[in-house]
């Protein structure tokens, strides 16, 4: 079944549309680099450090502390470096009373300077060079192979982070940011995990045993992360799980902003062997994705050509039943308008393990950057939500237009770019009031997102006007009235560097 789903495609016409079978994607290269993070192992090798300032001793103190013997020469050391000789943190930090010479880089691993001017810095950089040391000048980047940068230390989890030079200031924000993140239990678990490997090299395990294993560990450090681990534990990740049979999780990939992914959502991604997604998935939310994953469009597009649900599921059980993590991601929620039940089923059918989770649908995220409670106390009774687009590219026939037509209703309308004329009429005919307010949003929460505010009267004949990218959702109810008389009075009823405004006039 593996090699029929890998089939090459070919178009043809089911239902008078379009089909195709899914377009596998070659894995991103990775974006330029200002800088390459590198880390060095510096545990019983030998560093020089030229200067005694306070500078200086903060350098020396890093080299020291990743265990590098330090070779300080400084005509006069501060207090600093002084203190620092007294009581280094691992390696051990001598200070010769002199000034360096470029005979004193002769066998280092790496070589740091605080220098006076651009004069010395060029000596002290050209003696490392000829040593064969790399070197880092203070504050001097032109004379610098490396740089250094602020750091997390939960050693052996070292994080660093780096802005070129351009904005320090701004990294060690981000340090402190990651610093409150970052539990300080994880330097236990790391140092467990680093003392555990080679048992679990030992052990000659396969390749999903140990990603299993590993994928466990974490969840065991996250979620006990002021815990001791103990050989207890190590015991209990050697216990194997389902997930060695491969398994599928349909993942809410939100409206297209990748910051509105849940953390459970970036660990799916993360942690997936192949990734099947859909048009409506930004590049973005996919950049979340482990590098290595196969990732695979599969999606719908409307009256275009688009994969056969037939098809998609018979991927995606193929896929977990020879044993791959397999992500199915969907634009919003899998379980609104997602065909999340037919693909649930099919994983149910053949066995195969199946976990859902959930996005931020494309009606939340709509009245979100509208700034507009779709139930606002008073007007708002309660929210439906119904698709303007059925299986065949229309207007679904079983649309409930009594309750369209309640007054004291929110109604979101999914899909309904080509339907929304003949939804309206029909709405109207059941006496849905015409000066009802009526919003469309085209790609919530993106850089290019678009509205159009008016009544349901006057929006279907605004909307091709204003040749609106898809995916679009309409929210109809009196809860706009405020947003929809603004936009006619011309003002600007939302705010956001995302939004594009587009009013339309009755």
């Amino acid at each position: 079944m593996l090699a029929v789903a890998r089939r090459k495609f070919y178009l043809q016409g089911e239902d008078d549309r379009m089909s195709r079978a899914p377009i596998e994607f070659g894995r991103a290269r990775m974006a330029p680099l200002s800088r390459l993070p590198a880390f060095f192992a510096l545990d019983g090798t030998r560093a020089v450090v030229a200067g005694g300032g306070h500078a200086a001793a903060w350098k020396a103190e890093l080299l020291s502390a990743a265990g590098a013997r330090v070779d300080v020469f400084a005509p006069e050391a501060s207090e600093d470096m002084r203190a620092l000789e007294a009581t280094a943190p691992a390696g051990a930090v001598i200070v010769h009373g002199r000034a360096w010479a470029p005979a004193d880089c002769a066998g280092a691993a790496i070589a740091v300077a605080e220098c006076a001017d651009d004069a010395e810095a060029a000596r002290f950089a050209a003696a490392a060079l000829r040593a064969g040391v790399p070197v880092n000048v203070i504050d001097r980047p032109a004379y610098c192979d490396f740089s250094f940068g602020a750091i997390v230390n939960r050693s052996p989890l070292v994080i660093g982070i780096s802005t070129d030079g351009a904005a320090p200031v701004f990294g060690q924000a981000v340090r402190a940011k990651i610093e409150a993140l970052i539990p300080k239990g994880f330097a236990r678990w790391a140092e467990a995990a680093r003392a555990w490997r080679p048992r679990v090299a030992a052990l000659a395990l396969s390749f999903r045993r140990r990603r299993s294993l590993w994928e466990k560990f974490t969840d065991r450090a996250i979620a006990a992360h002021n815990a001791l681990p103990t050989d207890a534990d190590f015991t209990e990740l050697l216990t194997p799980d389902t997930a060695e049979a491969g398994s599928v999780v349909l993942v809410g990939a939100g409206p297209g902003d990748a910051e509105l992914l849940t953390l459970r959502a970036v660990r799916a991604l993360q942690s997936a062997d192949v990734i099947l997604f859909d048009h409506l998935v930004s590049a973005e939310v996919l950049d979340f994705a482990r590098r290595e994953a196969r990732k695979m469009l599969v999606g719908k597009a409307g009256y275009a050509p688009s994969c056969k649900q037939d098809d998609i599921n018979a991927l995606m059980v193929s896929l977990a039943t020879a044993g791959r993590r397999v992500v199915r991601l969907k634009g919003g929620d899998p379980m609104i308008f997602g065909r999340a039940d037919e693909e649930i089923a099919a994983c149910r059918a053949a066995g195969i393990d199946v976990e859902v989770v959930p996005g931020v649908t494309a009606a939340q995220a709509a009245a979100s950057r509208l700034k507009v409670s779709l139930t606002r106390r008073l007007e708002a009774r309660r929210v439906q939500y119904i698709t303007g687009h059925g299986h065949d590219g229309k207007l679904p026939d079983n649309i409930d237009w009594a309750s369209l037509a309640d007054p004291a209703v929110t109604t979101i309308v999914y899909m309904p770019a080509k339907t929304l004329p003949e939804l309206a009429a029909k709405a109207l005919a059941a006496g849905l009031d015409p000066a009802m307010p009526a919003v469309a949003v085209a790609r919530a929460t993106r850089a290019d997102e678009r509205t159009i505010a008016g009544s349901i009267g006057n929006l279907p004949a605004l909307l091709p006007l204003q040749a609106m990218p898809e995916p679009i959702v309409v929210l109809i109810g009196r809860v706009f009235a405020d947003y929809a008389a603004k936009a006619l009075r011309g003002e600007q009823p939302t705010e956001g560097p995302r939004q594009k405004k587009c009013q339309g006039q009755r």
